[in-house]
């Protein structure tokens, strides 16, 4: 039962911080951290889509190593590819599985186990969530859950973030654009047919 306090404890740890934060960098590293602690796991990291790049970038990370994050470019297409279109996967023993990319860096970083569930906006997969273990873990139901309600809201929370900077820098242009030292008003002549 003290599990299942930790997990509400953790959703509206994040929900508050959403709703206070207009900062996408700040809500994917509350949430990598409350993930991370919720469940005492060995890391978590958020991954946003480059679709000119297909490739898997790290937005934030909590419990990993700098030499882990950036073991290389990690592929949509290779790296746990159908967590992104088929909803969460998760990978018992990563020394042993052909879905991993980079087997050899988790090894090294102590990650035996991971957990990955799509961030989905819209309709449309825009990341993922990752959970690393350093022990062999059969994640739950529960866990599986837990942690794609944390990919929900995150989610929710980058996509609202992006929308309010669209719209701050759309009003900044707009105000350029009333300022009279960058587009003078055109006065217009009384009488056009003189």
């Amino acid at each position: 039962m003290k599990k299942q306090l930790i997990n509400y404890e953790t959703l509206l740890k994040v929900t508050k911080v959403i709703s206070h934060s207009r900062n996408p960098e700040e809500v994917v590293l509350i949430t990598v951290e409350s993930i991370k602690t919720a469940l005492d796991v060995k890391g978590c990291s958020v991954f946003l889509i480059n679709r000119k790049t297909d490739e898997l970038e790290v937005a934030a990370s909590y419990g990993l190593s700098d030499e882990y994050i950036n073991k290389g470019p990690v592929s949509a297409l290779r790296s746990i590819a159908l967590s992104l279109e088929e909803g969460p996967v998760a990978i018992y023993d990563v020394s042993d599985d052909p879905r991993i990319q980079y087997p050899d860096a988790a090894k090294n970083e102590g990650i035996a186990s991971i957990m990955s569930v799509p961030i989905v906006v819209a309709g449309r997969s825009i990341g993922a969530l990752r959970i690393y273990t350093s022990e062999h873990w059969e994640f739950t139901l529960e866990d599986v859950n837990f942690v794609q309600a944390m990919a929900q809201i995150a989610g929710m929370a980058i996509e609202m973030a992006r929308q309010y900077k669209g719209l701050k820098d759309s009003i900044e242009i707009l105000k350029t654009m009333r300022d009279p030292k960058v587009f003078p008003r055109v006065k217009l002549a009384k009488n056009i047919n003189t």
